[in-house]
């Protein structure tokens, strides 16, 4: 595959991929190996070696839901990096703290379309705000 093949099917680059081969790297363990771990724990999915070359060598594969997690736990780390790697991927979603609002307590992740930024979400960033100061609306609290 070209660099323009790979640009052209992945133009939000391959993150997942890169999880997948730098944890190979890291650990020295092949696919069979990798793939003896890779189960997702509430799934129960399980991803075989095939699927983890796959994945590594930056070709389509079918992502049911449990199988970020099963790559998640093959590879290890932290699992929102490996789900929203997948989701980078294969879907062409950005997630991530545009507006700055996370902190040690809390971690917001905004899943949007590439290239947006804190000016395209003010609608979010002012229910953020809202929701830090305790002053949501009545509907969107536990509260009866």
């Amino acid at each position: 595959m070209s660099q323009t093949d790979t640009e052209e099917r992945w133009p939000y680059g391959t993150p997942f991929g890169d999880l997948l081969r730098a944890a190979k790297a890291d650990t020295g363990l092949s696919y069979r190996k990798l793939a003896e771990r890779a189960v997702d724990p509430k799934t129960k999915t399980r991803v075989g070696y095939t699927t983890l070359h796959r994945i590594a060598r930056d070709e389509p594969v079918h992502m049911l839901p449990g199988v970020a997690g099963a790559v998640w736990r093959a590879i290890g780390g932290d699992e929102r990096e490996v789900r929203l790697a997948a989701a980078m991927q294969y879907c062409g979603a950005v997630a991530g703290d545009p507006l700055g609002a996370s902190h040690v307590e809390a971690t917001v992740v905004v899943v949007h379309a590439p290239g947006m930024g804190r000016q395209d979400l003010p609608r979010v960033e002012t229910l953020l705000r809202k929701y830090a100061a305790g002053d949501l609306p009545r509907e969107l609290t536990d509260e009866d």
